[in-house]
């Protein structure tokens, strides 16, 4: 199946509203895990999630964590105007960790609620911090792509970006929620392990893991890693076109380790992915090497991003070198430049077609009907993904960010 011809109306189902978790859980590993292996599903809760993985088996994790995105202003005259921050301007060569650690001065590219009455050169403003008298200046640039140009100034310019948003900002919880953001979010809609700045929504599979399961984990000889791909808001973009072909897929910033690829190659047990980002960095990886190999890596200066159809175009070709060479092939690149981290941008759509080269298993939630993250699952679970959702509803899980989750475990390995 070339995921081109995919008609989106073939992956929808009926969510009803209050299947929709609009608050997490008092305990996080309280959430439910439905376990789907060879067309069986158990069911349990996160806090007995080592129970369903091979000792000796390596978990990846994305560590990023989500900023207080949402920047409401005032107008003189009153009107209420948002700014959500969607990530540095395209042609910002450090990305978002240059982005966040500016100061005085910062330019983003950013969603804004109630553009139509923010006009042209009117310079929004805010004060805050009374102590430091801090104050932030937002300014419409232009009209992008993706949304608008904004640049932001504030005083005293002592203070980095981050910073700023922690004080001016509210954290973005996802459209469906159909709520503000309470003071609980600022825990909440963060994982446990969270730990790099970058992203405007959670990695929300692991919300369920706690200190006590990772205390677990590591009694039954289950490995952890981490990589880091910032979460865009383009993930809740809906597929709007009939056909795959037609959609475009979202792009996200990837920040892996040197020691993470080192420690992929070395390994030689199961792989699973924690969340949709996970399996996305890691299936990534495999097509950077990939492109290293067969372009040769002396005309990348820097890593090349992975393009939403390369997995597809390349299985035309024919080509296809294995698992540990294209890791290995990744390594020398990085060895070469003297560089201890692969940073780029990932557009990758996993769709049933795709056959996967990093991964045995992933953990995640219960996505939105007719989605790319749907449309994942369904790769990794195969037609037995509408059994998984149909038991789901038919058994009162909650649905979404805050809901309950999964564990796919892959039928046929990966590809070594």
């Amino acid at each position: 199946m070339d995921p081109r011809d995919i008609r989106i109306e073939s992956y929808a189902y009926e969510l009803p509203e209050e299947r929709i978790a609009a608050h997490p859980l008092p305990l996080r590993d309280d959430a439910r895990l439905l376990v789907y292996r060879d067309g069986i599903i158990a069911e349990d809760t996160y806090r007995h999630a080592g129970r369903y993985i091979p000792a000796g088996a390596l978990m990846v994790f994305n560590d990023t964590r989500v900023l207080s995105a949402r920047i409401p202003f005032r107008k003189p005259s009153g009107g209420a105007i948002e700014v959500f921050l969607l990530g540095p301007a395209a042609d910002r060569p450090g990305g978002m960790g240059e982005l966040l650690s500016s100061t005085g001065a910062a330019e983003c590219v950013c969603m804004v609620g109630g553009a139509s009455k923010w006009k042209q050169g009117q310079v929004l403003e805010r004060s805050f911090d009374p102590d430091r008298n801090l104050r932030l200046r937002a300014s419409m640039t232009r009209r992008t792509d993706e949304g608008y140009l904004i640049r932001f100034e504030w005083t005293p310019a002592d203070r980095c970006f981050s910073e700023l948003l922690a004080l001016a900002g509210e954290i973005p919880l996802p459209p469906y929620l159909n709520r503000t953001a309470e003071e609980a979010d600022r825990t909440r809609y963060q994982t446990v392990y969270a730990r790099e700045e970058g992203s405007v929504a959670a990695p929300t599979a692991g919300l369920h893991f706690t200190e006590e399961v990772f205390a677990d984990l590591d009694r039954r000889g289950i490995g952890r890693a981490f990589v880091t791909l910032h979460v865009g808001a383009g993930t809740f973009r809906p597929v709007k076109a009939d056909r795959m072909s037609d959609h475009i897929m979202h792009e996200e910033y990837m920040d892996v380790s040197r020691d993470l690829i080192g420690q992929l190659r070395a390994h030689k047990g199961p792989v699973y992915a924690v969340g949709t980002t996970s399996i996305r960095t890691l299936e990534s990886l495999y097509w950077i090497g990939r492109r290293l190999i067969m372009d040769g890596p002396d005309g990348y200066a820097s890593a090349p991003e992975v393009g939403q159809w390369d997995p597809y175009d390349a299985v035309l070709t024919g080509t296809e070198p294995g698992r540990d060479m294209a890791l290995d092939a990744l390594m020398a690149w990085m060895d070469a430049r003297a560089r201890d981290r692969v940073m780029t941008k990932t557009g990758l759509l996993i769709a049933p077609g795709y056959r996967f080269r990093m991964v045995d298993g992933l953990f995640t939630n219960f996505h939105q009907p007719a989605s790319t993250l749907l449309l994942l699952v369904a790769a990794i679970a195969g037609p037995g993904w509408r059994a998984m959702y149909e038991h789901a509803l038919t058994n009162g899980y909650r649905f979404l960010s805050y809901g309950d989750g999964s564990l796919i475990h892959r039928v046929d390995p990966p590809g070594r």
